[in-house]
């Protein structure tokens, strides 16, 4: 039987404070100066605990951490990490976790995201909410479930992800990606979706310019595009869209089906308009 040892009600100070720390409870506690307290640690639990300081929990395993914040100062947070769940805390650091393995965060709030959750594996977010730019780079393997992200760039080269009931106020949102679906969100953000191959949005609301363009294998159901011009150019498209679009121009190919089109651009020097359908039903 594993023997837990409690820290409690402590104030750590100095460089690796509990560095390869294993099989630890600790509560009420605060990091401060001092980097890299928690690094090589394994099997750590930390509740109401406070950190203050620079890279907290590097190369750690099966960490959890409740009702705890990071605070700005502790950049660079997590990396190189297996199996670490965050719940109900806040994380005001910028570059939290990289190159990371089992990332589960719940009730969770980053107001300072920027560059936060890249090159990571296998990722479940919910409830949380992120402000900054460049959010989940290259990341693979996400669950994502009553998201909120204000920030550009956001999901640049991320694979097989699913994302529901989102809000994302995001330029270039879902660049370079492989294998996404996203559902039951809105999305307000220019020249979304370029450069990714099996991206599928339903039921979600879109305002873009340029938007949804350079796409292999797009599939639309149910989305209402809003204030949404120049879309398409260059994508391959099956598309059921609720009302109108205001402009569509020279989509690769495939049927998109809305209730009207603004403006219709099939430029013979550019595609081939035989291999594209648009079917209109102003009813």
């Amino acid at each position: 039987m594993v023997e837990v040892r409690s820290v409690a009600h402590e104030h750590l100070e100095g460089e690796r404070a509990l560095f390869f720390g294993q099989d630890l409870d600790i509560t009420d506690s605060v990091f401060a100066n001092g980097e890299s307290p928690l690094k090589h640690s394994s099997r750590i639990g930390a509740t109401r605990t406070l950190f203050e300081w620079k890279y907290p929990l590097w190369y750690a395993e099966d960490a959890r951490l409740t009702d705890s914040v990071l605070l700005d100062t502790a950049r660079a947070g997590i990396w190189y990490t297996s199996n670490v769940s965050i719940d109900h805390s806040t994380i005001a650091a910028p570059k939290t976790f990289r190159r990371s393995r089992g990332v589960r965060l719940e009730a969770v709030d980053m107001p300072n995201a920027a560059e936060t959750l890249w090159h990571c594996q296998d990722v479940s977010l919910k409830r949380v909410t992120a402000t900054g730019d460049y959010f989940a780079m290259d990341s693979t393997d996400l669950v994502v479930e009553d998201f909120r992200l204000v920030g550009n760039y956001g999901f640049d080269g991320v694979s097989r992800a699913e994302v529901t009931n989102a809000h994302l106020i995001s330029k270039d949102a879902f660049w370079n990606c492989e294998d996404i679906v996203v559902r039951n969100s809105v999305i307000v953000g220019e020249y979304l979706g370029w450069n990714s191959r099996n991206l599928t949005f339903i039921d979600c609301t879109i305002q873009s310019l340029q938007g949804l363009c350079y796409i292999e294998n797009l599939v639309m159901r149910g989305c209402r595009l809003i204030d949404t011009t120049l879309a398409f150019e260059y994508s391959t498209v099956d598309a059921d869209l609720i009302g109108p679009v205001d402009s569509i121009i020279n989509p690769s190919g495939g049927t998109i089906r809305c209730q009207s089109v603004g403006e219709l651009i099939l430029d013979p020097a550019r595609i081939d308009p035989g291999k594209v359908r648009i079917i209109t039903d102003p009813a």
